[in-house]
């Protein structure tokens, strides 16, 4: 069987800080869908120490076959007053709780606790599984035994139990044979859970060897640039331990196909440590955008965000766009596709007769009028049927949806959508209300990103786990600075010497922010989380973080004792 394995936060586990259950089940036959668990035993193993034992006989609900009665011995009789599963499931998932579990054949076993789970409408933990059979067949020589059953096994390793189809015996053989195996794996230098469970997903050895590539790296925060022979970066990604992460894609934990054919060409592991995990999460966005890595996914084209502009001129249009400019123009967005943009502009349309060709008009030189104004879907500003004045009130209403005021919009798109679905063209309804959500996400994430921008500076702190504070400073939604304090320490010298050292941002153009929308946005999730409290914001304060009153007020200030302190180099 091929191992299952579960996600480890930690990798390099001593095996002997590793918890083993090593389950066996006795069943009514051999499919999961049609036979019921008659018998489950189980032993917690700890450092090579039995810690606990689990066993129950279990009621199928059907009679037991009685073939199966003469392998296993257990009867209707015996299993009359036993609990059903729907008892004896919950009962053995708390028992293997943050476990490996461990079975010989462990398809069997697990398929059918896996089956049960789902009869019973119980969550299956997803446990981290290691077969006996798979990796015996790895490191036992057919020389030694006749075949890769329980029972051979047990003599082979001399066993103090023998096997005899009753769950509780044959688990304890198991354990015995698991310590036998695992001895024999140690000799070829398998010294860790992550190594073992690496030795019986049978990585290839090319991969295995290039574990080296992670020795050195730093155990902190920040971001890992994997890069070729020739320098180019293949893929950036980040974490709260680098050397913890880029471990991992040596091991069997990393299973994504694209990223073992990127380590195949991995040469070299770059660090960047950082501060703060705000920090590394901007930086990896920026790195990303700046080497437009092949293996990274997200990310990598920041600048196709898209705006939907209502244009300066005698009669403005909706236009969409990929840069905001200092023109007057209003603005919307961004959006993350021209699919998303064309359907926000379409819902406008769906309800203010705005032109929607291209041409720049004059209110001195007419046309004829297009298929739209003959359809009463536009003023035909064109042929001078609509004067400028007349047609700013049009503006005037497309202007205030673009900034986020859409009640008039909801409630005719909403009349429509009732008129479509009375008439049974539900699909034409779907589509208005398709419309609709990209109007009011892209309009909505306007008003989220906007306020932002428009802050010179806001410095913020939170505690961290180790006692101390995260510090950053933002100027016009681009991250400037971060640093952190010692646990004990006073943060605020740590906070002056970040406002000094912090990068220069220049103000953008409304309502666009000085960095890209998604680094904006992971900026605004960091101020929003629990616990974050605002030091200080040079300019009036409206995002969601907070009230647009006193925010020093609203929220607890840092301590204001002053001491001298290193300076901080600001994000790059």
């Amino acid at each position: 069987m091929a191992m299952v394995q579960g996600t480890f936060d930690d990798l390099g586990t001593p095996l002997s800080g590793v918890t083993f259950v090593v389950v066996d089940l006795e069943t009514t036959g051999g499919s999961p869908a049609e036979c019921g668990i008659t018998e489950i035993g189980a032993v917690r193993v700890r450092g090579g120490e039995v810690v606990g034992e689990f066993q129950t006989l279990v009621h199928p609900g059907t009679p037991i076959p009685a073939f199966i009665s003469v392998l296993t011995g257990i009867t209707d009789a015996m299993v009359a007053d036993a609990p059903r599963i729907e008892s004896a499931l919950p009962a053995f998932l708390e028992f293997a709780a943050g476990s490996v579990l461990v079975a010989h054949n462990a398809r069997f076993d697990v398929s059918f606790l896996k089956a049960a789970a789902a009869r019973t409408e119980h969550a299956w933990p997803g446990f981290p599984v290691l077969d006996t059979v798979h990796l015996a067949r790895q490191v036992v020589r057919r020389d030694e035994v006749p075949n890769h059953r329980l029972g051979s096994l047990a003599r082979l390793f001399a066993a103090s139990t023998t096997p005899d189809h009753r769950a509780l015996h044959d688990a304890r053989a198991t354990v015995d044979v698991l310590h036998g195996l695992v001895g024999r794996v140690g000799n070829l230098g398998v010294h860790s859970l992550e190594e073992l469970l690496d030795y019986t997903a049978r990585v290839s050895p090319a991969r295995r060897r290039k574990r080296h590539l992670a020795d050195g790296l730093p155990d902190a925060p920040g971001v890992y640039l994997f890069k070729d022979g020739q320098g180019r970066v293949l893929y950036v990604g980040t974490s709260v331990s680098i050397r913890t992460r880029v471990r991992s894609y040596f091991t069997a934990s990393e299973h994504r196909h694209r990223m073992g054919e990127m380590v195949r060409l991995a040469e070299s592991v770059s660090p960047v440590v950082c501060a703060t995990t705000l920090e590394a999460e901007v930086r990896e966005l920026r790195l990303i955008a700046e080497h437009a890595p092949r293996y990274n996914r997200r990310s990598r084209h920041p600048e196709k965000a898209l705006w939907v502009k209502l244009t300066v001129e005698p009669f403005p249009r909706l236009s969409i766009v990929r840069t905001v400019a200092g023109d007057g123009a209003r603005y919307a967005g961004p959006f993350g596709s021209r699919q998303a943009a064309e359907a926000a502009v379409a819902a406008v349309h769906e309800v203010l007769p705005l032109r929607q060709c291209t041409e720049r008009l004059s209110p001195r030189r007419t046309r004829t009028a297009c298929a739209l104004a003959e359809m009463g879907r536009c003023g035909a500003p064109c042929t001078g049927a609509q004067g400028v004045d007349e047609y700013a009130g049009l503006v005037e209403r497309a202007a205030r949806l673009l900034d986020g005021d859409a009640r008039d919009l909801l409630v005719a798109l909403q009349e429509r959508m009732v008129a479509l679905s009375g008439a049974e063209r539900f699909e034409d309804a779907q589509v208005v209300r398709d419309r609709l959500v990209a109007l009011v996400r892209g309009t909505a994430r306007s008003q989220r990103l906007g306020p932002l921008a428009r802050i010179p500076e806001l410095v913020a702190a939170r505690r961290v786990p180790t006692g101390g504070w995260e510090v950053v400073c933002v100027r016009f939604g681009r991250l400037a600075g971060s640093t952190t304090s010692p646990r004990g320490a006073d943060p605020m010298p740590y906070v002056e010497a970040l406002r000094a050292s912090a990068e220069v941002v220049p103000a953008p153009v409304p309502p666009a922010t000085a960095a890209t929308p998604e680094e904006s946005e992971k900026v605004l999730r960091w101020l929003e989380a629990p616990g974050v409290r605002i030091v200080d914001v040079d300019g009036p304060w409206t995002c969601p973080v907070a009230g647009a009153a006193a925010v020093r007020a609203e929220l607890e200030p840092l301590e204001a004792s002053r001491r001298a302190t290193a300076g901080f180099a600001g994000v790059r």
